[in-house]
């Protein structure tokens, strides 16, 4: 699949008043290793605690309103699932998240508050 600029735009609209502005931060010790000025993207500060509600609310938003009645099926553990029940619940869809039986506790937790 080719991104174009023009996707990156629509999703841009489509987040506003969506996700939070994080922060973007130097990383000295990175810079040092890599020789070259190194940011990171705080994105453990955004709703979910990831960057994963970004591709899932746009992808959701995308839906038909068929497709949202029916509702989304996701399989993780970890902050995907999360990511995706926050953006069903944002968008009144209903979430299924699949889990692996092993599933840290604190994961499972934390994807039913979000909804799923």
């Amino acid at each position: 699949m080719t991104v174009k600029l023009s996707d990156i735009q629509e999703a841009r609209k489509i987040l506003q008043g969506i996700i939070i502005p994080t922060p973007i931060v130097f990383d000295e010790k990175l810079t040092k290793e890599v020789g070259a000025n190194s940011y990171l993207k705080a994105e453990c500060l955004q709703r979910g605690g990831s960057f994963k509600l970004r591709g899932a609310y746009n992808k959701i938003s995308r839906l038909s309103d068929d497709e949202k009645r029916r509702g989304v099926i996701a399989a993780s553990a970890g902050n995907h699932a999360q990511g995706v029940a926050l953006a069903a619940r944002l968008q009144n869809t209903r979430a299924i998240i699949v889990l692996p039986e092993n599933a840290p506790l604190t994961k499972i937790v934390a994807t039913k508050a979000q909804g799923a």
